[in-house]
Formats: C-alpha cells, sequence, structure tokens
C-alpha cells in the first residue's frame, strides 16, 4: 500500500530538537538562553507570540500549570531516571529534599529550597517536555521583567506582598498597562498564581531568569533500567504472581477504572449528598438539584464520582475515615494500588476480575453473563497515562513480564482539528513521529460503543492520529501539512504504544519510516481520545469547564466501553 507522508512544515522543528540534543549531551550546565533562537524560529502553535514585545500571556500560563511553583526560584534543573542516576551524578540525596509537583503535568521532582529542581525523566519525552517549557517560560518571564524592573508599580506591589492584601483596582489597571496585556490576560494570571501573585509578579520584576539545565544520564539503558525498577516495585507489593496472570492492560487514568469497579461513590450517595449541602459551592448544589429533578443530561453515577474526588481532598474526620473504608473495600474486591518509587511517576492499579463483587459494579457495567467473572483468572493492569515515548518503555515492560496480553486499551487526551472541546475520537489509523511509522489497525471501538454513554460530545469513529514529539513541538505549517492529509487527533502516546505493540508479534524491534500493518495482533487494540484542547482556533480547554463534564462526561464514556469490552471478551473466553 502507497503512503503518504507528511514531511514539510517540520524542519524548524527538527533544528530545534538537534540543537537541545548536542547541547545535553554535555556533562556540565546547559544555559537555556542558548536555544532562545531555535525556539523562536519553530513559531510553536503554544507559544505564537513569543517574538512578540508583549507578554504572551497564554504560553506563561500554560508553562506556570505544568512546572513546580519552585520554578520561580529555580536556577538550575538536573534531569535523571532514578535516584541512583542522581546520586552518580553528584546529587546522593535527592529523595531528601522538598517534594514538589506541578499542578497539570505529572513528574517527580524535588526541590532543594535554593535553587536547585531536580527531576525524573522516563524517556526523551521528557526532555522534548521540558527543554521547550523552561524556555518558553524564561522568556516570557524576561519580558514581564523588562517591563516591571524600572516601573513604580513594582514598589506597591512589594507593599502587598509584605502585607497580603487585595490589589487596588489602580494597582491592577497600571500593572496591565505597564505589562501592555489585557483585563482578561491579568484575571487568567491572578487565577493561576492566587494568593502568590504578588509574590510571583515582584519576584520576576526584581530578578532577571536565567536557568540552566543539566541531564545526568540520558542513555536508552538508564530508561530500561528505571522502567524494570519500576515493574519490579509492582510485583513486590502484590500477593500473587502477577508474571502467571493474562492480563488486559488499560493506560487511563487512576479514578475511572476503579470507580466503576468498586461502586464505592454510589454505595456512599447520602453522605456525599450532605457534603453537597454543607459545601459553599452554588455550582456543585444546583447541578445536583438539576440531575436529581432531570433539569439536565448530566449522569448521576459520573456527578457523584466528581462530588467523591472533591469530598476525599477535603480535611476533615468524616473524610479521613472515607479514605480508610475505600482503600478497605477495594481490597475486598481485589483492586491492589500501587505508586512508584525512586524512579518516574506512574501509578498502577492492579484488579484481579474474579474477586471484583458484581453487585457493587457501576450499574453501566452489568452485561450479559457477568456473574461468571468470578471465575476468571485474568487481571487488569491499570496505569495513569505516562507522557510519550514512556508509553513504549511501560508496555515492552509489561509484555515481557507476563503470561499473556488478552488486550490493550488507551484512553487519554488529545488535541482535534475538526471537532469540540469534550468530543471523542477514535482512530485507526496512526502515524507516529518518534518512529517515523504510520500504523494501521483494527479499533475494537466504533462510535456505538461510545454513543449510548457519552451526553454532551459527539463521537468520531475512522480518524486519522499523529501522536507528536512534544505540545510545544508543533507550528501552524506543521499541522497544516497533517490535517491536508487527513489528520485530526493530535496527541503524544498511541504511536509509542503501538511501537510496543509491535514486538509482540515481530522478533525484531519496531521499524522506522515504514507503513505497519497490525491487523494480525491476536488480541484487542482499543484507543479513544477526548477532545481537551483545539490548536486551531482560540478554544477552551478542559479546565475551564470543569462541572459541566466536558471532562468528566467522555472520560466515563470511554471508561464504560472499555470495561464493558474487557469484562465481555473474559466472559467468552471462559
Amino acid at each position: 500500500m502507497e503512503r503518504t507522508v507528511p514531511t514539510t512544515g517540520s524542519e524548524e522543528i527538527r533544528l530545534y530538537m538537534r540543537t537541545y540534543y548536542s547541547l545535553m549531551r554535555t556533562t556540565d550546565e546547559v544555559q537555556i538562553q542558548t536555544l532562545i533562537g531555535a525556539h523562536l524560529g519553530v513559531d510553536s502553535l503554544l507559544h505564537v507570540n513569543a517574538r512578540a514585545p508583549t507578554p504572551d500571556i497564554s504560553s506563561l500560563v500554560y508553562c506556570t500549570l505544568r512546572l513546580p511553583a519552585c520554578v520561580r526560584e529555580t536556577r538550575l534543573v538536573v534531569m535523571g531516571q532514578s535516584e541512583r542516576v542522581f546520586a552518580r551524578g553528584g546529587y546522593p540525596d535527592v529523595e531528601e529534599w522538598q517534594p514538589v509537583r506541578a499542578v497539570a503535568r505529572r513528574r517527580r521532582s524535588f526541590f532543594d529550597g535554593h535553587e536547585t529542581m531536580a527531576a525524573y525523566v522516563a524517556s526523551l519525552s521528557d526532555i522534548d517536555d521540558l527543554i521547550p517549557m523552561l524556555t518558553a517560560f524564561q522568556i516570557e518571564w524576561n519580558k514581564i521583567h523588562q517591563r516591571l524592573n524600572s516601573s513604580p508599580v513594582l514598589a506597591d506591589l512589594r507593599a502587598c506582598q509584605e502585607e497580603p492584601c487585595p490589589l487596588s483596582q489602580d494597582i491592577r489597571e497600571r500593572l496591565r498597562d505597564t505589562l501592555g496585556i489585557s483585563d482578561d490576560e491579568l484575571r487568567r494570571l491572578e487565577s493561576v498564581w492566587q494568593d502568590e501573585f504578588a509574590a510571583w509578579v515582584v519576584a520576576i520584576g526584581e530578578t532577571r531568569k536565567r536557568i540552566a539545565v543539566r541531564l545526568l544520564a540520558g542513555s536508552q539503558v538508564e530508561y530500561r533500567k528505571a522502567t524494570q525498577r519500576w515493574w519490579e516495585n509492582i510485583e513486590d507489593h502484590l500477593p500473587f504472581d502477577v508474571s502467571q496472570r493474562p492480563v488486559y492492560f488499560i493506560s487511563s487514568n487512576t479514578h475511572s477504572v476503579v470507580n466503576m469497579l468498586s461502586g464505592f461513590a454510589l454505595r456512599r450517595e447520602r453522605e456525599l449528598a450532605r457534603f453537597i449541602e454543607a459545601s459553599q459551592d452554588p455550582a456543585l448544589q444546583a447541578e445536583y438539584a438539576d440531575i436529581q429533578n432531570h433539569q439536565v443530561p448530566s449522569n448521576r453515577e459520573n456527578f457523584l464520582y466528581y462530588t467523591l474526588k472533591k469530598y476525599l481532598a477535603t480535611s476533615t474526620p468524616e473524610s479521613r475515615r472515607a479514605w480508610k473504608e475505600r482503600e478497605e473495600e477495594e481490597h475486598l474486591c481485589g483492586i491492589h494500588h500501587v505508586d512508584s518509587h525512586h524512579v518516574f511517576d506512574v501509578a498502577a492499579q492492579i484488579i484481579e476480575l474474579r474477586t471484583l463483587r458484581t453487585d457493587w459494579l457501576d450499574p453501566r457495567l452489568h452485561i450479559p453473563g457477568i456473574e461468571k467473572i468470578v471465575r476468571s483468572n485474568a487481571i487488569i493492569i491499570n496505569i495513569d497515562y505516562p507522557l510519550g515515548m514512556g508509553a513504549y518503555h511501560i508496555l515492552s515492560q509489561i509484555a515481557a513480564s507476563v503470561d499473556a496480553i488478552r488486550g490493550v486499551y488507551f484512553l487519554g487526551k488529545a488535541a482535534t482539528l475538526n471537532g469540540r472541546i469534550g468530543d471523542v475520537m477514535i482512530p485507526n489509523v496512526v502515524h507516529d513521529e518518534h518512529s517515523r511509522n504510520t500504523y494501521l489497525f483494527n479499533n475494537v471501538f466504533t462510535a456505538s460503543h461510545i454513543r449510548p454513554y457519552l451526553v454532551y460530545g459527539t463521537t468520531l469513529d475512522n480518524q486519522k492520529a499523529i501522536s507528536v514529539r512534544g505540545t510545544f513541538l508543533q507550528n501552524r505549517r506543521y499541522m497544516d501539512v497533517f490535517y491536508r492529509e487527513g489528520y485530526t487527533d493530535i496527541e503524544m502516546e498511541a504511536g509509542p504504544y503501538l511501537s510496543a505493540v509491535y514486538e509482540t508479534m515481530r522478533p525484531r524491534r519496531y521499524p522506522t519510516d515504514e507503513l505497519v500493518n497490525l491487523y494480525p495482533i491476536p488480541f484487542d487494540i482499543g484507543i479513544i481520545h477526548y477532545a481537551s484542547d483545539t490548536p486551531f482556533s482560540k478554544g477552551e480547554n478542559l479546565g475551564t469547564r470543569n462541572l459541566s463534564y466536558f471532562g468528566m462526561d467522555p472520560t466515563y464514556a470511554a471508561t464504560i466501553a472499555i470495561l464493558r469490552r474487557v469484562l465481555g471478551e473474559e466472559i467468552h473466553n471462559m
């Protein structure tokens, strides 16, 4: 079969990547300043105003949400695959530093309290994520610094920092005018930085940012070692030999699969209703009332799962008791949680199908023959969706370590070029920018598997997806080329996962720059994406539409489809 591979539009991106990978080979620190020219040359869709003299607030907000808050004080970012790599690189006590987390990016990180942040990397995709993000962050920080450094408004902000108080309208207007941004952009910064807003602005105004980075080890061997340690930690925490069990592998999140299989939230509806009534959240209260009165099409079970997360996040005697009860009840139905240690941050849940309580399942999982599941010897391995090539390393490790793979199912976010936020996309072609392969496969899911459970969005099957190297490593020319070839589903993990799937049936490593037929694979392949971004428009993202289920709705609709498929296949096989 002939294929048309889009190649134009990405030379600037390749140049940028070659630049930072060549620099990262050094054992010394690399100054982010040396990458700015190549970064500007990309014209990234996530940094469209990088060259403008005024701050690109959208890009700054994106970076701030995906970097730990300690980046405000950070001068050096050190990257390594495990605590052993850090120790060999001169940082023997890195895990005794302060643990730090970003709001919207999962990456195990530590801060020494002074100027150094240590970041654990699972694959090259973490490099492709971190380096452009730090570069964009420094560019935007220094734009604001240049405008604020000699401005009288900085003294007023220092006073607000010393004696915390709401910013007066006069200060807000002068700050807005000094930065050359809109009221809406200023509100977005206030929303992200919250109580630390004045501290952030003062820090930016007083100090020019000069970030340096250092990669302690960049070999494929170190990435494989880290993945092997991640898997050994899972094996050590289980009361049975996982290598002797057939496996259904799911890559999704740590909440939707477990919520639906344990039914914990559904059995606590009265308790959650009391929490809603006592809360100071009018939107939450109104939504629950509307659901009860059938005024909105929102799903009751999904709403309870959403509320449970908010309830467990409160630090009250009732919520702490609920945490304990949840752990006990999940253990009773064969759900084992395993957090990662000393390597990258990907949590796992191992679920024994024969131990599930069928009377506890979400009612949407009550398929014919469900009572037979108690005779199953199979398990579900569900992991928190990794980043990029981390997916390849993890699935390769699991496939080499278990008795048999019966199905692989991938649920994750994606950008859409032809849909809306909250839509569901089901591809059967994936072009992988890592391997430059185009994978053809039989996706076991179609729109008919999602449509009955999706309230707000549209399901688009028979789509073509592209797995990109990084979120900043895209520009309009690059996207235009793929869009003309019919690729409308943009994400980072499907291609690496399919490279690992290829190696389960072939006696060699995945190829490069080929059309790869995965139809002969003897087990299920299911890929479902939900749209969280529209890069060709100035659309919203899921974070701005939290309670309206544009995030919950597609996540649970897809999870239902995956779990119904797993349970149905296992019942059929018995």
